[in-house]
């Protein structure tokens, strides 16, 4: 079964069958939805746990968000500081990029609205976050509903709408970051004067709001580049874009091996993976290395999804142990990446 949309438009696992994400009311199409069956997961937590799992908690979220931040400012901070010496400048520039780029992976969290316990704590924090990583967080919100209705199922999971690196050169491109930051251009363009309404996972009920969202964001974009320019200190450049860009390549790794590699199906214990990593990339990722658990049971939130993969492991078919491993994989049949030709496979 296929659980109804919920308030906040996340899905809460009832019954005992794996909740496909459901679309926010107001984010859904007029047009019905395709006919993608969804495979039940049943008993895969017991009842209990479960329960103690999806507990919402603001503390984790505030420690996670005020660390974040305070890692962004300490590199900065680094950075910055003329009189240091150059390999500790860069040492910060380094830090800085990172924990602006990984800025993604708290929005990702807050988007799910299961970071706080409030839907204006998680708005909020998600729209700072996609600040810092240039990502406009409402619409990302609907973007990424869509892409838990339809994980990995091409021509309806949109992140399947990006290059898929299928050459060492394509490959290449989307560990620098190009297509990410083409893309972030061009999507930053559409949404502010594009032609919204042949976008899926949006109506036209949201897409004012959308708009509105994308014309706020870009207005501190330009205020900070005129105060930079009457400063005469480069700001937006130097301690932004340029350590975003630096910090970008990390992100593109990380992200390309969520999906890439795994089952174009429905099924969540295939289509997804799960990276055993290093405790600071847990941390600067949100937990999402955890992704298989985080498909699985989208109401859990990221504190616990450590928990979770305890009982969901036995589950998985990819569980890969770190980063490195997983892109020798990729590397090693990077033909096998392509979308298949006759669209989403049987579960």
């Amino acid at each position: 079964m296929v659980t109804s949309p919920t308030e906040d438009g996340w899905g809460q696992l009832v019954g005992w069958t794996t909740p496909l994400p459901s679309v926010d009311a107001s984010a859904t199409p007029a047009t019905p939805l395709p006919a993608t069956p969804v495979p039940p997961r049943s008993g895969l937590i017991p009842r209990a746990e479960l329960a103690a799992l999806n507990q919402l908690r603001d503390g984790p979220a505030w420690i996670r968000l005020a660390s974040h931040l305070l890692t962004i400012a300490a590199g900065g901070l680094a950075w910055g500081h003329q009189g240091w010496p150059l390999p500790l400048r860069l040492a910060g520039l380094v830090v800085c990029g990172l924990g602006l780029a990984t800025s993604f992976a708290g929005l990702h969290e807050c988007s799910h609205r299961t970071a706080f316990r409030t839907r204006a704590l998680n708005d909020g924090a998600a729209w700072l976050l996609g600040l810092l990583s240039f990502y406009n967080a409402t619409a990302y919100r609907r973007y990424h509903q869509w892409h838990h209705r339809y994980t990995h199922q091409p021509g309806l999971d949109p992140e399947l709408d990006d290059p898929v690196p299928t050459t060492t050169a394509a490959y290449l491109l989307e560990i620098s970051g190009w297509h990410w930051w083409s893309g972030k251009l061009a999507s930053f363009a559409r949404l502010l004067w594009g032609d919204l309404s042949a976008v899926p996972y949006l109506n036209a009920e949201v897409i004012s709001a959308v708009r509105r969202s994308a014309w706020l964001q870009v207005g501190v974009y330009l205020a900070l580049a005129a105060a930079s320019l009457v400063g005469g200190n480069g700001f937006l450049f130097w301690f932004w874009l340029l350590p975003l860009a630096v910090g970008q390549p990390f992100l593109r790794f990380v992200l390309l091996a969520e999906h890439s590699g795994c089952s174009f199906s429905t099924d969540g214990t295939t289509n997804t993976r799960t990276t055993l990593t290093l405790w600071p990339v847990r941390w600067l990722m949100w937990n999402m290395p955890f992704h298989a658990e985080h498909h699985l049971v989208a109401s859990i939130p990221f504190h616990a999804l450590p928990a979770a993969h305890r009982h969901l492991a036995p589950h998985l078919r990819h569980i890969d142990p770190g980063y490195l491993a997983v892109h020798r994989q990729l590397l090693a049949n990077l033909p096998a990446l392509a979308l298949p030709a006759n669209g989403p496979q049987p579960a």
